[in-house]
């Protein structure tokens, strides 16, 4: 990993907007799918996917059979991740609100949950049914009623799904699944076929195609961001364990060759020692070659004057995961400003929060902690305002509303009031 003073460190911020012949694809691939439907999404799912589908649903059968297809440890674990973070997320409800003021103007906000969502789920060895959880299950405490996921066929030539999708999926009682992938499923969400019905809005992770194909149909549906890879963030001083911290970084560098995984400390000792720790625990881990790759080119070791310069570049940088693994952690929260998730402690490293505490792991990524959350039940419902003036309101403030119509040259606006004033005795509005 690179060594160098935490004030020289600059991450590259680029939204990866794939090769124009990607680009090219993608789009051809919405226009079929939207101009053929079913049809369509047939002959691609042979083309790309090499499986030959003659029903995109999946069948109740199937996914009673999957259960005999995990063990029970999974079973468990899965049941009671979905249990922490649906309680996490009954705490971000929000309610419709009325304000009756004395003069009889009601104003309020009403919030209704979206009524159709549609959830993308990577399948093959990409197939995270922890990512299943945390997308589903925010927008069933919001309230939406329709919930659909589709995934691509598991094993090329088998129209097969991953029985650990389909079992997390049936735990958190979702049961209409689509066995379909890639930019050909993100457009059968967006505009329907003869067999999917088109949702409100997308959510899921996906490779380029899939990422390229939400922002493509944004606007025909909402989505919910345009995730980069992973990253993470150690801030830590010499009471830190160097073996906690190397291991934390590798968690992250492991998941991409681009992912991002930097230590921020004071401490050139502690610096040296993660170090060494890295190159250790890297020779033992299964995704070796990535990680070392993502450490190489993206990793970063900051050596810092102070804590206070450590939590200055933390907040330019503003990371998808920090954690805070330094003396008085709780001293320091409030000095964070971006982040995606804090995990404090050397007892909180960052898988909790990806599998089981409860706070969602879909998180802002590429800087974006600067003005964006993680996902959550208010991603999942939308807003409507509520008015109601009196008479008497209107007869004491329509002037003002007058006064401003006219300022923006907008006669009709003015007229809509005046009319009224009139009707009720204003004798000062004009004719």
């Amino acid at each position: 990993m690179r060594v160098m003073p935490a004030e020289q460190f600059a991450l590259g911020r680029e939204i990866d907007d794939g090769t124009a012949e990607q680009q090219e694809a993608v789009k051809a691939i919405i226009a079929q799918v939207r101009q053929e439907g079913d049809k369509a999404l047939t002959r691609l799912t042979l083309e790309l996917d090499k499986v030959e589908v003659t029903d995109f649903r999946v069948k109740e059968e199937e996914i009673r059979a999957a259960y005999d297809r995990v063990d029970d440890a999974f079973l468990t674990a899965i049941r009671l991740a979905a249990e922490n973070i649906r309680k996490f997320h009954e705490k971000q409800k929000r309610n419709s609100w009325f304000d009756v003021q004395p003069d009889g103007t009601l104003l309020g906000q009403m919030i209704r949950p979206l009524r159709r969502v549609g959830m993308y789920v990577p399948g093959g060895r990409a197939a995270y049914p922890s990512s299943l959880l945390m997308n589903v299950i925010p927008a069933q405490v919001a309230g939406v009623q329709e919930i659909v996921l589709t995934t691509p066929p598991a094993t090329a030539g088998v129209a097969g799904i991953d029985p650990h999708i389909l079992v997390a999926a049936a735990e958190v009682g979702v049961r209409e699944i689509y066995r379909a992938g890639g930019a050909q499923a993100i457009a059968a969400l967006a505009y329907g076929t003869e067999t999917i019905r088109p949702v409100d809005k997308i959510t899921g992770p996906g490779n380029i195609y899939v990422a390229l194909a939400k922002r493509f149909v944004y606007g025909v549906v909402d989505i919910d961001s345009m995730a980069g890879p992973s990253e993470i963030a150690v801030v830590a001083d010499d009471s830190a364990d160097p073996s906690y911290v190397a291991a934390d970084l590798l968690s992250q560098a492991e998941h991409d060759e681009l992912a991002s995984a930097i230590l921020i400390t004071p401490s050139q000792k502690l610096a040296d020692l993660v170090q060494r720790e890295i190159a250790r625990q890297l020779e033992a881990l299964p995704r070796r070659a990535i990680a070392a790759k993502s450490v190489q080119e993206r990793g970063a070791i900051l050596l810092a004057d102070s804590m206070e310069v450590c939590f200055d570049t933390l907040n330019r940088l503003a990371p998808e995961h920090v954690e805070l693994l330094i003396e008085e952690p709780f001293a320091w929260l409030g000095a964070i400003r971006n982040a995606g998730a804090v995990f404090i402690g050397p007892f909180s490293p960052e898988p909790v929060g990806d599998y089981f505490a409860g706070p969602n792991h879909v998180l802002p990524t590429n800087g974006t902690a600067r003005f964006f959350s993680p996902l959550n039940v208010d991603d999942f419902v939308k807003k409507s305002s509520v008015i109601y003036y009196s008479k008497e309101a209107l007869l004491a403030n329509g002037e003002h509303i007058v006064t401003l119509a006219k300022h923006e040259g907008l006669e009709g606006h003015a007229r809509a009031i005046e009319l009224r004033l009139k009707k009720e005795g204003k004798t000062n509005v004009r004719p």
